[in-house]
């Protein structure tokens, strides 16, 4: 038994570049892991199949449920028969543009290889990433990385500066296949960095294709973004698909203010997050 942690994502800019043939659209991103975690409790048992068990009764239990699937993909390559018992404690909001599924699942990939001793390639684990969600195979490498088509090509950033992430959430749940079938814009790639050593050089990357047909379908969103980005920062973005939107700092102290501020005046779930600098499988204890 091990608990390992699944960290959050926001995308420090994300442009739609097309719409493909396929119906999926062609991304140009820039992901960062940020220090948000679910907990995931991975146990090997002698009954062979999949149990999940979360309190968060919103979770789905089934195949439905994509860390579900992730199991079941690892254990086809286990020729013992075992089972497993997953158990997730929930801390990143559902449906908020922050990766939690996603994160989830990449963490049962790479916890089973271990857990079960499979010694799967790194090229394995990123193909059964693949077929699980697009997301998915970023969550197994570095923790800065520049996503392309629908986010599988992934080009690791070396480095970011210090700074510091102010998240918040209205509490609401955008659809991401809604958000976007009303996307109507697109938009050209940014330069790509390969690091990036002062806060300025990310703040001026920030833009998300996706925030117009978000703020339609969930009109708190923007209010969000727009009473967060009267508050001093670097700038204010909303991650992914919504409904989380991010504060830009490179002082915590500030960060705390605008944070205590909102949580006085405003019932959003609110958190500062830090950039996560590690690579691959996390333990519970060691972040």
């Amino acid at each position: 038994m091990a608990v390992y942690l699944a960290p959050a994502k926001i995308n420090l800019c994300l442009h739609v570049l097309s719409r493909r043939s396929d119906g999926y659209h062609e991304l140009c991103m820039l992901m960062q892991k940020v220090s948000l975690y679910d907990d995931l409790e991975v146990i090997l048992t002698d009954q062979p199949g999949i149990a999940f068990q979360c309190e968060d009764a919103r979770i789905p239990r089934g195949k439905e449920n994509i860390a579900v699937r992730a199991a079941e993909a690892m254990c086809c390559y286990d020729r013992s028969g075992r089972g497993v018992l997953l158990r997730l404690t929930k801390r990143i909001p559902l449906a908020a543009g922050l990766g939690g599924g996603s994160s989830d699942a990449a963490t049962v990939l790479m916890a089973l290889n271990a857990e079960l001793g499979l010694n799967l390639d790194t090229s394995v684990l990123a193909a059964e990433a693949l077929k699980l969600g697009a997301d998915v195979p970023f969550f197994l490498g570095a923790a800065t990385a520049w996503a392309e088509g629908v986010g599988e090509r992934l080009q690791p950033v070396d480095q970011i500066p210090e700074c510091f992430f102010l998240l918040v959430n209205p509490g609401v749940e955008v659809s991401t296949g809604q958000v976007y079938r009303t996307l109507k814009q697109y938009s050209l790639p940014p330069v790509k960095l390969a690091a990036f050593t002062v806060v300025r050089e990310l703040a001026a990357l920030l833009h998300n294709d996706l925030e117009a047909p978000a703020f339609a379908s969930a009109p708190v969103v923007e209010q969000v973004k727009n009473v967060v980005s009267g508050c001093s920062s670097h700038g204010v973005l909303m991650s992914g698909s919504g409904a989380t939107v991010f504060a830009l700092f490179d002082d915590r102290n500030d960060a705390e203010s605008v944070a205590e501020w909102l949580q006085r005046n405003h019932p959003w779930w609110v958190r500062i997050v830090e950039p996560v600098v590690d690579v691959g499988l996390l333990r519970a204890g060691h972040p």
